[in-house]
């Protein structure tokens, strides 16, 4: 699938653009699937909402449930002080995750697309098994910021082989907070890793922690998005329809949307089959839900 030219690009890089990989039917039956989903949700009195960023995370029972199942995720600013949503359902998703890649037949069917195979080969992932899947909203004016990360943090494996294969489902932009990465920066450590806390005390409390494996400071995203020399990032404009690959060790970010249009997104992570995936990650599945391959 991949040329020469974009192969050294990902070894180089720790990530490849591929522009026009999925089809302007495939991308427009995923996002209706993804609002039918949202559609027919109801939310629990709890309000799961997603963030990344390390102080105020809390992973409640459903976040950590949601490994082995199909679940909404509120955004920050959906909520207002009482927990009540203050606009439309539909309008106040961040996203759907983390098994809709098994459990749905429209994103089984985009997410083991043979070509993905092809790809995971020419990079060099082997036997890869489809782990989680995300799809994402970044909702108009209120879509939040993913803070720099590092994608095995969250997903972690010996070695590490977690790679992400990051979908633009509509024209992501500087306006409405596309992907932002640093080139090379793949052949820094890992910072740190995401695990669960099963043995909180009471048993109510956050269960999950950040354990530091390196000091070395992940990179600032830039302050000013229309000035992005002033950060070793650079910016990942696509058009609906590309595919992104992005490598588990490289440093990636994405703003706030505060523009009037979404930027909805479909990303799916996948492992080798050969590497060890510790029971302390966040995300497990029962035994009778094995992963898959693409």
């Amino acid at each position: 699938m991949l040329t020469a030219e974009q192969r050294a690009a990902y070894q180089r890089d720790g990530f490849v653009v591929l522009p026009d990989f999925a089809s302007p039917d495939a991308c427009a039956r995923l996002r209706r699937r993804a609002v039918e989903i949202v559609d027919a949700w109801e939310p629990s009195a709890l309000r799961s909402v997603f963030t990344t960023n390390e102080q105020t995370r809390s992973s409640n029972r459903e976040f950590l449930d949601s490994g082995s199942g199909t679940w909404c995720f509120f955004e920050e600013d959906a909520l207002g002080p009482d927990g009540e949503l203050t606009q439309p359902k539909e309008l106040s998703i961040n996203k759907v995750g983390h098994a809709q890649h098994d459990l749905d037949d429209e994103f089984d069917g985009f997410s083991r697309d043979p070509r993905l195979a092809e790809v995971a080969a020419d990079i060099g992932l082997h036997d890869p098994l489809a782990l989680q899947s995300m799809y994402i909203f970044k909702q108009p004016r209120i879509g939040g910021e993913v803070s720099c990360h590092q994608d095995a943090t969250f997903l972690y494996t010996t070695p590490i082989t977690v790679t992400g294969f990051w979908f633009a489902i509509e024209d992501a932009t500087l306006d409405n907070g596309c992907l932002w990465a640093v080139p090379g920066g793949h052949t820094g450590p890992l910072r740190q890793v995401f695990k669960r806390n099963d043995a909180d005390d009471p048993p109510d409390a956050d269960g999950t922690v950040f354990e530091q494996l390196d000091t070395t400071p992940l990179p600032e995203p830039p302050a000013d998005v229309r000035a992005p020399g002033t950060s070793p990032f650079v910016p990942l404009e696509v058009d609906a329809g590309a595919m992104v690959v992005l490598h588990g060790l490289l440093p990636h970010w994405s703003g706030p949307n505060r523009s009037g249009t979404s930027r909805h997104a479909y990303s799916l992570h996948c492992i080798s089959a050969a590497a060890d995936y510790p029971d302390w990650n966040w995300l497990q599945r029962p035994a009778d839900m094995p992963l898959r391959p693409l």
